[in-house]
């Protein structure tokens, strides 16, 4: 489906904000090379050894499930997404299915590691999600969640009265009104531990918006996140402004090159808290 110059997937049409084109596909993949980054070349850091059946939810261009199934030959990897923009060739030990995860899962057997990372802007009811996933893990199974959070925050106030503050609080504001709350992504451990996992493990990392903070591997992150938001903040707003806020496109690049200034801006001290937690389903 293509709209204001972007496609969308077909499926469930309307359901997810993001466009699926060859843009939003090269975003989707730089941003993974940022998580490997963060988790100093890891894929995920629950303690799974040799897991059997793997699912990757919202698997987008499907690169962590293949990857993973480089690295695991041993495990059978499902990455399941609204969209079919995964590659044709992948491992043997990998294969992708178009799938709503908000709809029922059918699934033959349960899993052993669910893994879903960067969905802040999928669901509606993330803690159905959760107890969802409990449900089709196997005891002793892991479920792992890595998500960019909103809002962007800044301890010098810096971020204060910029166009960029105005974008996530106007993102905030249009997806909550088609039921999605953008500032859940922490309550997730909370949810996992009300549905029975244990083990629990948070950790939060903090991503410049650019290379303004000190450090090399601050520096890194910050320059990819820039490159990342610089292109991912018309690939979030298109859709959520002119559907949802009503904003014509003209409109729309106008506010964008304004946000986009701030992004650049090592005045502006602004980051993102990038939220991981793990559990374990009892055995």
């Amino acid at each position: 489906m293509e709209e204001n110059g972007r496609t969308y997937h077909a499926y469930n049409s309307g359901k997810y904000m993001l466009p699926n084109d060859e843009r939003e596909q090269d975003r989707l993949d730089l941003q993974h090379h940022s998580f490997r980054i963060m988790l100093n070349g890891k894929l995920g850091l629950a303690p799974i050894k040799s897991p059997n059946r793997v699912l990757d939810l919202a698997t987008g261009t499907g690169i962590w499930a293949i990857e993973f199934a480089q690295e695991n030959t041993e495990s059978t990897v499902i990455g399941t997404d609204l969209s079919p923009i995964q590659p044709l060739f992948v491992p043997p030990n990998c294969k992708f299915e178009v799938d709503d995860a908000e709809n029922d899962w059918n699934f033959s057997e349960p899993f052993d590691y669910i893994h879903a990372r960067a969905i802040v802007t999928c669901f509606k009811d993330n803690r159905a999600m959760v107890k969802k996933i409990f449900d089709n893990l196997k005891p002793g199974g892991y479920f792992e969640f890595q998500d960019p959070t909103f809002p962007m925050l800044s301890d010098d106030k810096t971020l204060d009265g910029t166009s960029l503050n105005e974008w996530n609080n106007l993102m905030v504001e249009s997806m909550s009104r088609i039921g999605r709350n953008l500032k859940d992504s922490q309550n997730w451990g909370q949810y996992m531990k009300e549905t029975g996992f244990v083990d629990i493990t948070e950790t939060r990392i903090y991503v410049p918006v650019n290379p303004w903070a000190r450090g090399k591997k601050n520096k890194l992150l910050g320059a990819i996140s820039y490159q990342n938001l610089s292109e991912g903040i018309a690939s979030l707003s298109t859709a959520a402004f002119t559907r949802i806020l009503g904003w014509d496109q003209p409109k729309l690049e106008v506010f964008l090159a304004k946000v986009r200034e701030d992004l650049g801006s090592k005045d502006v001290h602004a980051y993102g808290i990038v939220y991981f937690v793990h559990g374990r389903k009892p055995e």
